[in-house]
């Protein structure tokens, strides 16, 4: 063998194992992106409400700021004491708004100081709410001149508001298997549940007194509580395959 055959012979030997070494190649499947449903669902019960909530206030005026409040004062001593009397809890008893202010009267472009006017006001919740016209009665008699509401909640909520989450999930389940259905396929899970909140009767718009003690008719004012609706709003997102 010659020198040249005999070195051509010694490189091919030496190639083989790195020949060999080459890796075949794997064929690799591309996962399926996966199909999201995104549904909102809603939720409502309906409950007789048990506290009703209003406020009431007493609005003077007087010469001067003195007489003003001290006139504002004696009254809402009294307006006080009539909730007290009519059962109302103190802790359901809370002042929202001491208020006064000058008044002026414009006569030929000029502005003259009349007096001043304050004004006390106390948010009120009522549990018995079967007293409401009565004690609407009372405020007014004992010189309440400044009286909105009522409106009616329920005092604890949650139980009911449980029902309408359940009752919304499953709304929404019921509508995200109709969607896959008609798309041809089905729910395979539930991937996120996010909740917009409590859906509640919206409150009534309020209702406003301000007269006179001697305006007032003997009988007390008829108050109808209804029922309230109680509700949440939820966003439930599905995926399908």
């Amino acid at each position: 063998m010659t020198k040249l055959a005999a070195a051509a012979t010694l490189a091919c030997l030496l190639a083989a194992p790195a020949l060999a070494q080459v890796p075949t190649a794997v064929p690799t499947t591309v996962p399926t992106a996966a199909t999201f449903l995104t549904v909102v669902a809603e939720g409502e019960v309906t409950r007789i409400p048990d506290v009703a909530e209003l406020s009431g206030g007493v609005v003077t005026t007087a010469p001067t700021a003195a007489a003003a409040m001290a006139a504002n004062a004696r009254a809402m001593t009294a307006v006080v004491a009539a909730l007290r009397a009519a059962g109302v809890a103190e802790r359901d008893i809370q002042t929202r708004g001491l208020g006064l202010q000058a008044t002026y009267s414009y006569e030929e472009r000029q502005q003259r100081l009349t007096g001043y006017q304050a004004t006390n006001t106390v948010a009120l919740r009522l549990r018995d709410i079967a007293k409401a016209g009565t004690l609407l009665d009372a405020l007014v008699k004992a010189g309440a001149n400044q009286i909105s509401g009522p409106s009616f909640r329920l005092d604890k909520p949650e139980a009911a508001l449980d029902e309408a989450r359940v009752q919304a999930v499953t709304t929404a389940r019921a509508r995200a298997t109709l969607y896959a259905q008609a798309a041809g396929m089905t729910v395979k899970r539930i991937e996120s549940i996010s909740e917009a909140g409590d859906l509640g009767t919206p409150d009534p718009q309020p209702m406003l007194m301000r007269a006179a003690k001697a305006e007032m008719a003997d009988a007390a004012p008829p108050v109808a509580p209804g029922e309230v609706n109680l509700g949440v709003r939820l966003t439930v997102r599905f995926e399908l395959q």
